[in-house]
């Protein structure tokens, strides 16, 4: 068995988040866990479906810690590994922190995979890690019956550079820094049906750490953050939404979309995992009459390693978009605002 005699993506029955267990199975699931508990140092825990956790050391650290992870979504081995790593840390980006350093996990099937294989999966996030300026300095590995690979990732920031998904305001401007369609392509990869100039966009845009969370979070016109992957666009406004308790306006055409998504999901190319999105917090949302499913599934469109979703002052919106291009974010839009009312998100033409 060589490297070629491989598909990864045949491996798995999902890919990138979206594996990711729908919304409401999430819920379910969690309905009986324990708080984390009173802790006066833990931040950031579970109580908004942040992130990552954050635990402040002292008056000046706060120690950041994630962890992500997922099956192949590409048949190259180091783009899936380079993926995978650069979707784990922009967790600690999107909370306003600075990477420190990665362990690896890693499930693999050694009965259908090459040594070769896996070693370019571990050196493509390796690779990523590096231009993160952190290590790889341990990690887990196991015998899966399917391919999974990702990191836990810790960082630190100081304790106001926090950024919860839960703090956005009335009359708060909302900025995406990434276009939507990473799902619909991995759909396409699967059918046989991407292009080659679509792929190099994919992974141009998979690739591309999320590191402005750490500049954005300096800012205090900056009032929440989070990163957009496996529940959609709709999905992680909504929790932003729900933390905050304000009503979140999407404008349909200001949303930012990979060149070919709405051709590819008109033409079917759309997840599973897009339905399950839907389907579970569907009642949330309001849509624009007539609205097309098709572009309907391009809002609930799991993103893997997707943009981060940011909500600031309106006064500050021009300069921190002219920033956020300005770093190499050339997608980088406002999409919406927030406004008093109940949590939900509503969707204009």
């Amino acid at each position: 068995m060589t490297i070629h005699d491989v598909r990864l993506t045949s491996l798995a029955h999902g890919g990138g988040c979206g594996c990711k267990l729908a919304p409401s199975v999430l819920q379910q699931l969690l309905a009986e866990q324990p708080a984390a508990g009173p802790f006066a140092q833990l931040l950031v825990g579970t109580e908004t479906g942040d992130d990552a956790a954050v635990w402040q050391i002292d008056d000046n650290t706060c120690i950041i810690a994630t962890t992500d992870f997922f099956m192949p979504m590409v048949d190259d081995p180091v783009d899936f590994g380079r993926i995978a790593a650069t979707n784990a840390i922009s967790d600690v980006y999107a909370m306003g922190g600075r990477p420190i350093m990665a362990l690896a996990i890693l499930g693999m099937p050694i009965d259908k995979m090459p040594p070769e294989m896996i070693r370019k999966i571990l050196a493509g996030g390796a690779a990523v890690c590096a231009e993160a300026g952190i290590p790889v300095a341990g990690g887990h590995s196991i015998d899966s019956p399917e391919p999974i690979y990702g990191l836990a990732v810790i960082g630190t920031c100081r304790p106001e550079q926090v950024r919860r998904n839960a703090d956005a305001r009335p009359g708060d401007d909302l900025i995406l820094t990434k276009a939507l369609g990473v799902g619909i392509y991995s759909s396409a990869i699967k059918k046989g049906v991407l292009s080659d100039t679509a792929y190099a966009e994919m992974i141009a845009s998979t690739t591309l750490l999320n590191r402005i969370g750490t500049e954005l979070a300096r800012d205090p016109a900056v009032h929440a953050v989070t990163d957009v992957t496996g529940f959609g666009l709709l999905g992680h406004a909504l929790e932003m939404a729900r933390g905050s308790g304000v009503t979140l306006t999407t404008s349909l055409q200001a949303v930012p979309v990979l060149a070919d998504a709405p051709r590819l999901a008109e033409a079917g190319c759309v997840t599973g995992a897009s339905h399950r999105n839907w389907a579970s917090y569907g009642t949330s949302v309001v849509l624009p009459d007539g609205l097309p499913d098709w572009r309907r599934h391009v809002l609930t469109d799991p993103q893997t390693s997707g943009g981060l979703l940011i909500a600031c002052a309106p006064e500050r919106t021009d300069e921190l978009l002219r920033i956020v291009t300005a770093a190499g974010y050339p997608a980088a839009s406002r999409i919406g605002h927030a406004e008093a009312g109940p949590a939900g998100i509503r969707v204009v033409a």
